[in-house]
């Protein structure tokens, strides 16, 4: 099979999962419990708001329609990313997603954590592969199992504790100071200024997510690369009289490279979900926030969105990620 081909019947796959995951997303969302209740409390008693103020909100949110209509507007929206409206805000989820900048602060904030994890964690991988057994795989190994294994809440709480309160080097949440939100101060200082103290307020958060996450890939990359230098053409390339170096990056780090690149596309993939417990601990205004406010709130809307932009997000970096696997090595086959 050409590439061609292999593209065209990835993405006819693709679509139909997209559709499966938008169907999948309106029936859990439909058929969970307290979902009618949720907004009846959120809109009040329809006598105290008056009949027709009812009504209107219930148009807002469409269920004065039928099933098949609302479900028939539910996969156009999805299809065209407009998301309902919010019972806490009542207004747009779309709107809220773009200028209230959460998408920003966990892009920033994911993305950085994610660059920073995935090459520390391949660098010291490919380090400790060629050293086997020795005190610094036993070292790096073990401080990756553990701090793989700490639960992102304590390491968060430890990091506000030491840092924070008992150093007083960073400040201990949110992504800026709280009189950058009033407009009228006009405290905000000038663009480097704002680049240096955003970063003072990034540093224990991304901190947190760089230590829970770097460990998976250490340990992948090293064991990938031990297979890998257990086979034959790494012999015959000692013999040749290659370097170390070449021998680990031009032959072993490549071939070993395909569940890195699968792992590592799934971790660009979920970025958009946010970091719910690490953005809660440190109060910082993103995507995974948002979500756990919807979830204590009950606000349907948001979440659904929320679990919609995810699905797609991970769909998208496995069609990614099978395109590379044909780029990085010519042996893979598209069959």
């Amino acid at each position: 099979m050409t590439l061609r081909s292999f593209l065209i019947k990835r993405i006819a796959y693709t679509i139909l999962l997209v559709f499966f995951v938008i169907v999948l997303n309106w029936v859990i969302f439909e058929a969970m419990p307290g979902v009618s209740g949720q907004l009846y409390s959120v809109l009040g008693v329809p006598n105290r708001l008056g009949p027709g103020e009812y009504q209107k909100q219930l148009a807002l949110y469409g269920l004065d329609k039928p099933y098949w209509v609302r479900f028939y507007d539910y996969v156009r929206n999805m299809l065209t990313f407009q998301f309902g409206y919010s019972y806490k805000d009542n207004q747009a989820v779309t709107t809220e997603l773009i200028t209230t900048g959460r998408l920003v602060n966990t892009l920033v904030l994911l993305g950085t954590s994610t660059v920073i994890s995935i090459i520390i964690g391949i660098l010291l991988g490919i380090l400790v592969s060629r050293r086997r057994g020795s005190s610094t795989d036993s070292f790096w190994v073990t401080t990756s199992l553990t701090t793989f294994s700490l639960p992102t809440f304590f390491m968060g709480i430890l990091l506000i504790f030491l840092f924070a309160f008992a150093l007083g080097w960073f400040p201990p949440g949110g992504a800026y100071p709280n009189g950058w939100d009033n407009a009228a101060l006009q405290l905000k200082p000038g663009f480097l200024v704002e680049i240096l103290v955003r970063a003072q307020y990034l540093f224990l958060p991304a901190l947190t997510l760089t230590l829970f996450s770097y460990g998976g890939f250490l340990l992948l990359t090293r064991a990938t690369m031990m297979e890998a230098l257990s086979e034959d053409y790494i012999l015959t390339a000692r013999a040749k009289g290659l370097s170390e170096r070449a021998i680990l990056m031009k032959h072993a780090f490549k071939n070993a490279s395909l569940p890195i690149i699968t792992s590592s596309a799934l971790a660009f993939g979920t970025i958009l979900s946010g970091a719910i417990i690490t953005e809660t601990i440190f109060n910082w205004p993103g995507m995974g926030k948002w979500l756990f406010d919807a979830v204590q709130y009950k606000d349907f809307p948001v979440m659904q969105a929320m679990f919609f932009i995810i699905a797609l997000s991970v769909i998208a970096a496995n069609f990614i990620s099978d395109i590379l696997y044909g780029i990085v090595d010519p042996r893979i086959k598209y069959e």
